[in-house]
């Protein structure tokens, strides 16, 4: 008798939660968009909007780091500039230089991962910025400060994205690594 291992456990459990909080989401963004609502309730159904896309993203986070353990992440690799990659956040604490190069990798995980890296460091590590320094396929996320270092190591597991962000590296043929108070990544 086939019995599932952990990983295929979760990734099942992953895909089957995206329905039921994509008709949460669904429901506060038509009863925002309706205007039916008086002042507390337009908060409180706002507040349920922005939880359901928070457990949206966790889920798929976790998922995805499900489907990377069990072996079921193939990704369709496309060229991605690494410089765009570093940039791609849409935060403004987050900014990026240097020179990038051309690899294949998918483009939207990695740019996520990215992201999730540097949020962590700011997060933890009680900064107002960071910054990627690009160099081709080697990326330094500095500064790492405060507690930012042993979450980014994966020695202090307190920030899913971040652990996620490890794994997507790593499955993808690069690395992840603290260096004092940087942060480097190899594509």
């Amino acid at each position: 008798m086939f019995q599932p291992g952990f990983a295929e456990l979760v990734e099942l459990a992953c895909h089957d939660l995206r329905t039921p909080l994509a008709t949460v989401n669904g429901f506060a963004k038509t009863m925002l968009r309706a205007g039916d609502l008086g002042g507390r309730d337009v908060r409180y159904v706002e507040m349920i909007d922005e939880a359901a896309t928070d457990m949206t993203r966790l889920v798929a986070q976790l998922g995805l780091a499900a489907r990377i353990a069990a072996g079921h992440y193939s990704p369709e690799l496309l060229e991605a500039d690494t410089l765009g990659l570093a940039s791609s956040s849409g935060d403004g604490r987050i900014s990026a230089h240097g020179e990038g190069t051309t690899i294949e990798t998918d483009p939207d995980v990695v740019g996520r991962a990215l992201t999730a890296l540097a949020v962590a460091a700011l997060r933890f590590g009680e900064a107002d910025s960071v910054e990627w320094a690009v160099a081709g396929r080697k990326l330094a996320l500095s500064p790492l400060t405060g507690g930012a270092a042993p979450v980014l190591d994966g020695s202090a597991p307190h920030d899913l994205g971040a652990l996620v962000a490890m794994f997507v590296i790593t499955d993808l043929g690069g690395g992840v690594e603290v260096d004092g108070e940087t942060l480097r990544v190899r594509l």
